[in-house]
């Protein structure tokens, strides 16, 4: 995620960055909104999610207008360093008519190729290398605002894994115990289990759960010390069984609403619900770190700003659709924290097959992307503390750095497979940093950082919509309030138990 310029890759038409896009952002964090739905009420679900997905938008925005900015920067150092080249080569004795002979082709060979192609281009701030977010913070920040960067997405990801090391064994647990137990269709209707229920024989439901997590991490844990590559079909094989899965359980719990057996009375607003929900938001519509990934490779970019709209509105129509469906289909105490889960029920649908596939749907899910996020994080933790020009000690490089980016996550699962609050708690604070603080301050720092460089009069072809100064005051104003809103709420929950 975080990083330095990497190859921009194979080139795509906008409309399938569009599908990219929507397929980056509808992820695990869905799975948990029907939940949050309920506890937060329709109303205020509804229009807590339309202001969300409003403001990511916006960040959005500011954070390609960046991009831009980067790019910009990228090329004018170029361009500067080939002047000071010619400089030289005409001070040493070399005539103009000898640089200029058959020097086009020489040139062109050593000049960088982004160079020679854009020579004739109208503006210099088109996004054509692929900048991440790492390599923006180290060019538009100081060095404390670069570390800080650094911590918040190294926290956002230690949430990821703790989510996805929770959500597993939590899948695992809820189908074999029901399985194995007297429970063959899954969670029935209207039954909360503890932890201390028998799943089989002497086996409580949370010794299983955590012999499911010993499993999964002692499976997946070891890609942690190896660089993970060519996950291209994979990826490809887990969006196709994402999809699938999402539009069974729509029709599914439409089918059921349709019958009349939808059994939802979700209250218009429940206030106590509000700050799980906006974590739990936040995190749903989280794209900003793999906006350069996404971006670049378009290859007609004029109307990049209304494609992501549009991208925003159709999930924004998704996530209420999946939402709405689950709250008025299941009651809201029988909703699980993983949503899948509730299709495991007889009641839903008596075909096997489907209610295995969508019971078990998270644990192939995630478990391919659980090694890909630790890699990132290990390789984020590296970057943090490198110093040019040294290297690390095989056991800092191999042991080290891999052991402090499992440890946290498992331990956290081992606590807690609360996975609305994991959620919930992930997005309310490191997403609020990824998704609003670092955004806005990427998109001011890279306007001053432009006008110092190329002067007020020039133009920035990706600038943000949301270009007054009064769009990035209200952004962090408004982080500012989550963050206090979410810390209260949670220091008043606390005392009141």
């Amino acid at each position: 995620m975080a990083g330095g310029i990497t190859d921009t890759g194979e080139l795509y038409s906008p409309y399938v960055g569009l599908v990219y896009m929507f397929n980056l952002i509808v992820g695990t964090g869905a799975l948990t909104m029907p939940k949050a739905f309920a506890t937060a009420g329709w109303l205020v679900s509804l229009i807590l999610i339309m202001f969300l997905g409003f403001m990511s938008y916006m960040t959005t925005t500011f954070v390609m207008e960046a991009m831009a900015a980067a790019n910009a920067q990228l090329r004018w150092k170029r361009m500067e360093k080939h002047k000071e080249d010619d400089d030289e080569d005409s001070s040493s004795g070399v005539s103009d008519s000898d640089v200029l002979l058959p020097d086009g082709y020489a040139r062109s060979e050593t000049r960088p190729i982004l160079s020679v192609q854009r020579r004739g281009s109208p503006n210099i701030f088109e996004i054509t290398e692929r900048v991440e977010m790492g390599q923006m913070a180290s060019m538009f920040f100081n060095k404390v605002g670069v570390n800080l960067f650094y911590f918040c997405i190294i926290i956002y990801l230690y949430g990821d894994l703790a989510i996805y090391a929770a959500a597993v064994p939590v899948s695992l647990m809820q189908v074999t115990c029901s399985v194995t137990g007297n429970h063959s269709c899954g969670v029935e209707d209207g039954t909360k289990y503890n932890d201390t229920d028998k799943c089989w024989g002497p086996i409580r439901r949370i010794d299983a759960y955590r012999l499911y997590l010993a499993a999964f991490i002692l499976l997946l844990g070891p890609f942690t010390f190896f660089n993970v590559q060519k996950t291209k079909y994979l990826q490809i094989m887990t969006s196709l069984m994402r999809w699938i899965a999402f539009i069974i359980m729509i029709i599914l719990a439409l089918i059921h609403i349709g019958k009349g057996e939808g059994e939802g009375h979700p209250p218009l607003a429940q206030l106590s619900g509000i700050p799980n929900l906006f974590g739990v938001c936040v995190y749903s519509f989280m794209c900003q770190h793999s906006l350069p990934s996404l971006i670049t490779p378009i290859s007609k970019k004029q109307h990049v700003n209304k494609l992501v709209l549009l991208d925003y509105i159709l999930i924004l129509g998704f996530y209420s659709l999946l939402s709405f469906t689950a709250i008025y289909c299941f009651r809201n105490e029988t909703l699980m924290d993983m949503y899948t889960l509730n299709f495991t029920n007889c009641n839903i649908t008596n075909i096997a097959f489907i209610r295995y596939f969508l019971g078990l749907f998270p644990v192939f899910t995630i478990s391919t992307n659980f090694p890909i996020i630790a890699v990132t994080l290990r390789n984020n933790w590296k970057t943090l503390f490198h110093r040019e020009g040294g290297t690390y000690p095989w056991v800092v490089d191999r042991i080290v750095f891999p052991a402090i980016t499992l440890i946290p996550p498992v331990l956290v699962a081992v606590c807690t497979h609360d996975l609305e609050s994991l959620v919930g708690i992930t997005g309310a604070y490191a997403g609020n940093g990824i998704q609003y603080i670092i955004p806005a301050f990427l998109a001011y720092c890279s306007r001053k950082d432009t006008q110092l460089v190329f002067g007020s009069g020039t133009v920035n072809n990706h600038l943000s919509p949301f270009r007054h100064i009064f769009w990035i005051w209200f952004v962090l104003l408004w982080s500012l309030f989550c963050f206090v809103f979410v810390t209260a709420n949670i220091i008043l929950s606390e005392t009141k138990l």
